[in-house]
């Protein structure tokens, strides 16, 4: 039988009361992104009707529903999960670190941690019985900025474990989960089709494709679940077998919708927000024009653009459609041996009404001054 399960820890709690106390950039920002609305759990959302639509897939009715920590130990996220040393997701440059162990949540499957914590899971596999869950959520990955991309965003991860004595999982229950999935959420009659594919933690694995607007374009992932890594989680490898999901519900959503700008799903002018249904296309409520502004510098080589890239979030906030490298170079004898000029485009549009330009001047202005400030930068 399934359960709901809540995992609250001490832990993060103790952070999250630090980062009450602390008034520097890092913790502002990380405030402000654990502040924002789960959209998974915000009824009225496609994000939330999306999720609810797989937890209904009759095949995933005995599947308990986790929902685990936003703030958790980042050995937890990568060493159980089979990611290498050198993996990017590890670096300060792509993952936001709350300390020197803590993480915010880059991905749901940390769920699998948890799940097999709890003791009425235990008790289930002792009895030989298959077990399950769903995780869905935020989680926080640093990002480039366009009208696809953002760093908040949401995540459903799902898996699955039986004894092999009752059943081996293989490549054809990879297909069934994936394609239970797609018509779920784009209807019956949905076309798909299946890759290969690789994954950290799960293999063999698949990829499906789904046929949207006239495009194939890449929707979900599903695999077997490794044996090292079932090992890593106290489950012998020997006696148990399962598979695993996990995908963005943003991506889906935007194709289901074709829609044109991430930051719609946010949104909420009544414009918009009537039309945000899925598998109905969105018809652009009007394109209002773009302002543009770029900005030069020059840097030393510690600079990380995606940390920039969040400078930029914090400043123009929704405002922000795309932010574009025009040039890159170095230049030892003018700027000196570890000095690099960036030259970024910055795009200011509204999704929602015509901007002006005594709206964008004084966002440009704070971040010609944070940009000063904040990387010793020598504005050109």
């Amino acid at each position: 039988m399934s359960e709901n399960i809540t995992i609250d820890t001490a832990e993060e709690k103790r952070l999250k009361k630090e980062l009450e106390r602390r008034t520097d950039f890092e913790a502002l920002r990380i405030k402000r992104y654990l502040s924002m609305p789960d959209l998974s759990r915000t009824k009225g959302s496609p994000i939330y009707d999306m999720v609810q639509r797989i937890l209904a897939i009759p095949g995933f009715k005995n599947l308990d529903v986790i929902q685990t920590p936003e703030i958790v130990p980042a050995d937890i996220s990568f060493d159980l999960f089979d990611f290498p040393a050198d993996h990017p997701a590890r670096s300060n440059s792509d993952t936001y670190y709350v300390d020197k162990k803590n993480i915010l949540r880059t991905h749901t499957t940390v769920m699998w941690y948890y799940h097999m914590q709890n003791e009425n899971v235990k008790q289930r596999m002792a009895a030989g019985e298959p077990v399950g869950a769903f995780s869905f959520g935020k989680v926080y990955r640093k990002d480039e900025i366009d009208r696809r991309h953002m760093n908040v965003f949401h995540q459903i991860d799902g898996w699955y474990l039986a004894p092999k004595e009752r059943q081996v999982i293989g490549e054809e229950d990879l297909k069934k989960v994936l394609s239970d999935i797609a018509k779920a959420i784009f209807g019956q009659g949905v076309k798909y089709r299946f890759n290969k594919d690789t994954f950290p933690y799960t293999d063999p694995s698949l990829e499906m494709e789904i046929e949207m607007w006239g495009n194939w374009v890449e929707g979900n992932g599903c695999g077997v679940v490794k044996g090292s890594v079932l090992e890593k989680f106290g489950i012998d490898s020997s006696r148990w077998t399962g598979w695993a999901f996990g995908f963005g519900l943003e991506r889906l959503a935007i194709l289901s919708m074709d829609l044109p700008d991430i930051r719609l799903l946010w949104s909420r002018d009544p414009r918009v927000t009537k039309q945000l249904h899925l598998g109905q296309k969105f018809v652009e409520v009007s394109k209002y024009p773009p302002i543009t502004r770029d900005i030069s510098f020059i840097v030393d080589k510690s600079f990380v653009p995606n940390n920039y890239f969040d400078l930029i979030r914090e400043i123009g906030g929704d405002l922000v459609e795309q932010v574009e490298l025009l040039d890159k170079y170095e230049n030892a004898e003018k700027f000196g041996p570890d000095r690099t000029s960036y030259t970024y485009r910055v795009v200011y549009r509204s999704p929602e009404k015509t901007l002006k330009n005594e709206e964008v001047e004084p966002l440009q202005d704070k971040l010609y001054q944070q940009t000063k400030e904040i990387y010793n930068a020598e504005l050109r």
